[in-house]
């Protein structure tokens, strides 16, 4: 009641006088900022001047209204700045609170990348770990085998201990000439019963064993079948034409292991892949030519030549393999051989057995047989063996044998492993086939079969 009555008063003092007068003043004051009024006083102005308007349609009361509106207008602008000011506050707040989370997301990611970085480090060093003992594996597996052996060992002796006690207890019942009559006894019934045994025939063949694999496709390694014991030295040519040069390793494992002991320059180059070392020397043919070549790997030269009368050389006559394979060279129980076709003999196989020492002809036996249908060919005891292919499927079809002069078609399959077989030799001393099967150096086994002769034979 109070505040009405007041705004009331205030209203008669203001508009009690001169109306458009008053008017003009307040309105212009107000205009320029020059007066502020309470609210509840400018509500009572603007409804006098809204009035005044109606009554008067004065210009005044316009700019009365105007002034009003620009207040409005100012309180409205200020409550605008405030509302921005803490608008700004708040967006730099958020601001500052995104920079906050970036910065953790960014933290996290570190943390995980961390994290997997050192488990990849740990996964490398346990891997590295396992690589480090992954060789001892085979050294466990190896020394448990050894631990069975040494046990197998130990039974064994154990065995022979009991063995030995019982032949001591034996050897005490006879005397020492007794025993010594006991053994020459003995010495001269298998003496007698390996006089017994003749040349076996072929009966079968196994393998083959890879022994290397090196070289070319066609080539021709070989022992010495007069050697003794203790010389196991092997002999390598590579490739079936226009070389001169002759490996030699000591033994079989430094030919495995290429370890070479010495190298010969022949003064010929060879043909063909059909050589021989018998008795300490090299037999070969001489390129492009029929002449036999021995050549003495002890003196380093040439011991002796002969031109093999009549033979056909230079692929005029050769295995089916082609490869300049016209002459074959041979050794067997029974000494040296040649094998050859000659234009007299149609192209079929010529057997001659050689003087080692001059290479002078012994005897020749003309065979049915083509040597162009012919893949290899080996001699043993006297008896020419001929396969009927130098490849997959290949077995021996065809055997002469020189004593009965006569021949007979076998069926002997031996299996090809490597499908090319370029050189097939018989080594006596080790009843074994040595062959270059394209590229790779192997050895078949052979089984013979042994006539034994009763006193009734002979």
């Amino acid at each position: 009641m109070d505040k009405k009555r007041i705004a009331r008063n205030e209203e008669n003092h203001l508009f009690g006088l001169q109306p458009m007068l008053k008017v003009k003043q307040l309105s212009k004051a107000i205009y320029y900022g020059k007066l502020v009024l309470p609210s509840h006083v400018s509500i009572s102005i603007t409804k006098v001047a809204c009035q005044l308007q109606l009554n008067f349609n004065s210009s005044y009361a316009t700019d009365l209204m105007y002034g009003f509106i620009c207040i409005t207008v100012q309180n409205m602008s200020q409550s605008i700045e405030v509302l921005n000011l803490r608008t700004q506050r708040d967006f730099q707040y958020v601001m500052k609170m995104e920079n906050q989370m970036k910065g953790l997301r960014s933290k996290f990611r570190q943390i995980e990348e961390d994290r997997k970085t050192i488990m990849a480090r740990n996964f490398k060093e346990l891997k590295d770990r396992m690589d480090e003992l992954q060789p001892l594996i085979p050294v466990l597996e190896q020394y448990k085998t050894d631990a069975k052996l040494i046990s197998q060992f130990k039974e064994e002796i154990r065995n022979l201990s009991s063995v030995l006690t019982g032949i001591q207890e034996e050897l005490g019942a006879y005397d020492y000439e007794q025993l010594y009559q006991r053994v020459i006894s003995l010495d001269s019934h298998l003496r007698n019963c390996m006089s017994k045994l003749t040349c076996g025939k072929l009966m079968k063949i196994t393998g083959p064993v890879t022994v290397k694999t090196s070289g070319t496709r066609f080539g021709a390694w070989m022992t010495d079948p007069m050697a003794s014991p203790r010389n196991n030295r092997v002999w390598y040519m590579d490739t079936y034409t226009n070389s001169k040069v002759v490996r030699e390793y000591k033994s079989m494992a430094d030919f495995v292991s290429g370890l070479e002991s010495r190298t010969y320059y022949l003064p010929f180059k060879w043909a063909g892949t059909n050589h021989v070392v018998y008795n300490g020397s090299l037999y070969y043919n001489k390129e492009q030519s029929n002449i036999i070549v021995k050549y003495s790997f002890e003196t380093g030269r040439v011991l002796a030549q002969r031109a093999l009368e009549y033979a056909g050389f230079h692929n005029v006559y050769p295995y089916t393999w082609g490869g300049f394979s016209d002459i074959d060279l041979m050794a067997d129980e029974l000494g040296l051989w040649a094998v050859y076709a000659t234009n007299q003999n149609a192209g079929n196989i010529v057997i001659s057995q050689l003087e080692p020492q001059t290479l002078e002809v012994l005897h020749t036996w003309n065979t049915e047989y083509s040597k162009r249908n012919a893949g290899e060919s080996f001699m043993i005891c006297g008896t020419l063996y001929i396969t009927n292919s130098h490849l997959t499927g290949a077995k021996v079809y065809y055997s002469y044998n020189t004593k009965m002069s006569s021949y007979e078609y076998t069926d002997i399959p031996f299996h090809n492993q490597y499908f090319h077989i370029s050189m097939l030799d018989y080594n006596a001393r080790e009843r074994a086939l040595y062959a270059w099967n394209n590229g790779h150096q192997v050895i078949f086994n052979v089984t013979l079969y042994h006539v034994i002769k009763t006193e009734d034979d002979s």
